[in-house]
């Protein structure tokens, strides 16, 4: 615990891992898709800069990941430990930008960084928010309250005693294979509407 708080001792004052990028930001050394947007530029430059803020408050250098827009569904974006990836969810990116320059990107980077670190750890542990609170200076959220509307999939409409619930279509097709879900309101099983 001792050595882990050493590490995130703060040497100086560390500004937040922002969507204003310095203007001295070299071209970004981050691997990546060929980025197809200026949107899609501007994020792998903020992965950049929240790597070399890291390295600047650990005294430490990190590999740089590789860098795509290919995230599905209602996720904002993801990282991928073992390959050293960031993915980022096109969609949402282009209706919330200022948001994932200001929170997705630390977001995602500190998942690859405490992995480089400490190896396996519990995704939103204590060295998770502690990377988000001491080198990027945000709270530690896990989940976004973007709008989801554009991405998210087909619904199926089902029933229990109390309300209508929408299950997805991998709930669905579960639940055609002989899966019974139940109502966490009333307790009763969900049965498809008609």
């Amino acid at each position: 615990m001792k050595k882990l708080n050493n590490l995130f001792r703060r040497r100086t004052a560390a500004p937040a891992c922002s969507g204003n990028i310095p203007s001295t930001l070299a071209k970004s050394t981050t691997a990546s898709y060929p980025a197809k947007t200026t949107l899609e530029q501007q994020i792998v430059d903020q992965v950049e800069h929240c790597y070399q803020q890291a390295e600047r408050h650990l005294n430490k250098p990190f590999p740089r990941p590789v860098v795509g827009f290919n995230q599905r569904g209602k996720i904002a974006g993801s990282a991928r430990l073992q390959l050293n990836e960031l993915r980022f969810n096109r969609t949402l990116l282009k209706d919330n930008p200022e948001h994932f320059l200001t929170d997705v990107v630390p977001h995602e980077v500190s998942h690859l960084l405490v992995h480089q670190l400490y190896g396996r750890v519990k995704p939103h542990g204590y060295e998770w928010q502690q990377m988000m609170r001491q080198v990027y200076g945000l709270h530690p959220q896990t989940r976004h309250q973007m709008d989801v509307s554009k991405v998210q999939g087909k619904t199926f409409n089902y029933r229990c005693h109390c309300q209508q619930h929408k299950l997805t279509i991998r709930r669905h097709n579960k639940a055609l294979k002989g899966m019974t879900y139940m109502c966490r309101s009333c307790g009763s099983a969900l049965v498809a509407d008609s």
